[in-house]
């Protein structure tokens, strides 16, 4: 099956067998509950391992392998790995284990229980988890985001049930097709169907506020 990346979708190879993940709103669900799905999110991007792969990225612009084995040490095989197992598990149909490795009984009793590595390392199962979830729960789309929606708080929630509903609602779509949805792919949707929203995004705001103090500035100085 051919990804269409635009909309979140993923196959990742390892020679012998494809997976194949898709983002959907059906599948985020299965992340947990809606407040388990913003907390998958946040433990993604707020951990040990992502602040230390984020810093060698930004000093040797990739992340040395000398890094890689230190951090898939059972120390840091924390939150952030369980999520993004959690979550690449939850986008895909396939048994994952041979790709991501899996979570075992420790046996020396030094760890209740230890990482048992699979065929993908630890930093691109966060780096595709994270990317799976920007599609999933937040949307990716380049859509007009209007300046009275920017102040919005942030929700502890997500409710992938309420996007289904919107979906069926607003683009006539089947339950079976709206499930199916990514975040990204319904904003893409709804934007098309909707072209036509009146109001400023904060640029288109500031453009015209920068114009028109630009324009004052002209009229006083010809007037002095």
């Amino acid at each position: 099956m051919t990804p269409l990346k635009e909309i979140g979708e993923y196959v990742i190879s390892d020679g012998d067998s494809e997976y194949f993940f898709r983002p959907s709103l059906i599948n985020m669900t299965r992340i947990g509950e809606p407040d388990e799905i913003v907390q998958a999110l946040y433990d993604l991007y707020n951990d040990e391992v992502g602040d230390m792969m984020r810093k060698a990225l930004k000093a040797f612009g990739t992340i040395p392998a000398w890094l890689t084995s230190h951090l898939a040490s059972p120390q840091y095989s924390k939150k952030a790995i369980v999520t993004a197992m959690t979550v690449l598990q939850a986008c895909s149909s396939q048994d994952l284990s041979a790709l991501t490795g899996e979570i075992v009984p420790g046996r020396s009793g030094k760890w209740t229980f230890v990482y048992r590595k699979g065929l993908m390392a630890q930093e691109e199962m966060i780096i595709i988890a994270r990317s799976l979830m920007a599609h999933g729960v937040i949307g990716k789309a380049k859509v007009r985001k209007l300046q009275r929606y920017e102040g919005a708080q942030a929700s502890s929630e997500f409710n992938a049930f309420e996007y289904i509903s919107a979906a069926r609602t607003h683009l006539d779509m089947s339950r079976d097709e709206a499930e199916k949805l990514t975040m990204t792919e319904f904003q893409m949707l709804l934007a098309a169907k909707y072209p036509e929203q009146k109001g400023f995004t904060r640029e288109e705001y500031e453009a015209t506020e920068d114009d028109f103090l630009a324009k004052q500035a002209r009229r006083r100085a010809r007037a002095g």
